[in-house]
């Protein structure tokens, strides 16, 4: 069998066009955050290893302002399972789309993000590619970008002067755009509901500082034991 003509390849084929627009995105977005580390003092070597290893660009950002405060190891541990909680989300709904992989398993796990979750979970896969490798090439294709993007964000931040105030908020900005992206592949809008009204409810009890926790805890919830209602009536995408 020639390479070409091989599971891996066909299935890198379908899934890099299903990219680009990551693409486009990581690469803006890690860019920014290795040029805003070394606009405050960091080595390019910092937001290349944390793009690695945390692969979370929410958190990398949180983490940034951390490495420039008090050495605080319990706060920085809440910090990070509150800001990744959704990913506990993802993993309940990839559950199943999982089953199968072998030894991709650990690599789809590890590579999950918001993008590639959108990706491999409402992605059409053609009938003759491989479930498997197509999520493989979908996860380690976003990674890469993301990586790179910081990669050269870092080392191209001492080549490039320009005022960097709001670079911290392209993340926000991008959260927006997946939220408003997945409004309108579901047919059924009650995940994106049960999120805004648990939101708004946290918000009011527990006041801006503190509703984080309580509202990833309340969907965390719902969401758990409403999950099978809820894809019966087509809420999941």
């Amino acid at each position: 069998m020639s390479s070409s003509s091989s599971p891996a390849w066909k299935a890198l084929h379908e899934a890099f066009p299903c990219t680009i627009p990551i693409f486009a995105g990581f690469w803006f977005i890690a860019f920014a955050y290795g040029f805003y580390m070394y606009t405050l003092g960091f080595s390019f070597i910092y937001p290349t290893l944390m793009a690695m290893t945390i692969f979370g660009g929410s958190l990398e950002f949180v983490t940034v302002t951390m490495l420039l405060s008090p050495f605080a190891p319990w706060q920085a541990l809440i910090v990070a399972l509150t800001v990744q909680a959704r990913h506990l989300f993802y993993g309940l709904a990839m559950l199943e789309k999982y089953k199968g992989t072998g030894w991709k398993k650990p690599f789809l796990i590890f590579w999950m993000c918001d993008e590639t979750f959108a990706l491999n979970y409402s992605t059409s896969i053609p009938y003759d590619v491989d479930r498997g490798w197509f999520m493989f090439w979908i996860s380690c294709l976003d990674y890469l970008y993301w990586v790179s993007g910081a990669l050269f964000g870092g080392i191209l931040g001492s080549l490039v002067h320009f005022n960097t105030q709001g670079l911290e908020f392209v993340m926000t900005t991008m959260f927006l755009v997946v939220f408003l992206e997945q409004w309108m592949k579901e047919k059924k809008h009650y995940t994106a509901l049960i999120g805004l009204g648990v939101s708004a409810a946290s918000l009011c009890l527990f006041g801006k500082d503190s509703f984080i926790i309580p509202a990833m805890a309340g969907m965390l919830l719902i969401l758990t034991i409403f999950r099978k209602p809820i894809e019966k009536a087509g809420g999941f995408l």
